[in-house]
């Protein structure tokens, strides 16, 4: 059902059983998938492609334009995936190159009034919590959870299974499996509720994580040893490699107060 009291621009594209409320903006060059849903005052800008089952909720803008100086008015892209609901007010912005482009996962929440800044990149199954604001390229990993008022500064980047408690400003790169609180940011211990409960891992592992994250967080030695005490301690399993491999391709900065002697 599309009301005749919204604007669909004849370029758009529009996937079947789609419905698209009163005083809902289609733009050109826009894919709209099929089931999708815009409600009332939502607006969906140029460059923007939404996969099935999408829920937009009033005054909501996806792909809106790049707030960055460095974009030229040169075409830019904004996707989101599968059966992802975007509440009240939202504003996910477009990227700044015509290459790439803003990506939120499929199966994501994104709750209302929340800004995600150009470039930034959400993975699958993420929460991202009322008054949420997430600068320019930014990555977050599958399963994360931000609550309300988290602030998340440009390029930074988040591991998987993370959960950041309400109000924390984050400005370097979180670890997966770790839950992050207060401000200047802190570690708060292990994941586990939802590690256990939608990562499906097994208690083996989660104790796997809280030795790794005892070295990191609660020794008083370098990140480099505290990387290498954990090779030498915990068996080499899936989520031991994760926690290292994120490490190092950050060049050992990772945020949350710890006894570091580099």
């Amino acid at each position: 059902m599309i009301s005749p009291l919204a604007y669909v621009d004849p370029k758009a594209k529009i996937g079947n059983d789609v419905t698209i409320h009163p005083f809902a903006y289609i733009d050109a060059d826009t894919v709209i998938g099929d089931g999708c849903e815009i409600m009332p005052y939502a607006s969906v800008i140029h460059g923007t492609t939404l996969g099935k089952g999408v829920k937009v909720y009033q005054g909501a803008i996806v792909g809106a334009d790049p707030q960055d100086f460095r974009w030229k008015g040169n075409p830019s892209f904004c996707f989101v995936g599968e059966n992802t609901v975007i509440r009240e007010h939202v504003i996910i912005n477009r990227g700044i190159y015509s290459q790439g482009g803003t990506s939120v996962g499929a199966e994501c929440f994104v709750f209302a009034d929340s800004h995600i800044g150009h470039d930034s990149h959400i993975a699958d199954k993420c929460v991202v919590g009322n008054s949420v604001n997430i600068a320019g390229d930014v990555t977050i990993d599958s399963g994360t959870i931000l609550s309300s008022n988290v602030v998340v500064h440009e390029k930074s980047r988040i591991g998987a299974f993370v959960l950041i408690k309400g109000g924390t400003r984050i400005s370097s790169n979180v670890p997966p499996f770790v839950i992050m609180a207060h401000n200047p940011i802190s570690y708060y211990g292990v994941n586990a509720v939802i590690m256990r409960k939608h990562g499906g891992f097994t208690e083996e592992e989660i104790d796997d994580v809280a030795k790794a994250y005892r070295h990191i967080y609660q020794c008083s030695t370098s990140l480099f040893n505290a990387l290498k005490r954990i090779e030498a301690d915990i068996e080499d399993t899936p989520v031991r490699a994760e926690i290292i491999r994120f490490i190092r391709e950050n060049n050992l900065k990772i945020a949350g107060d710890r006894f570091d002697m580099d």
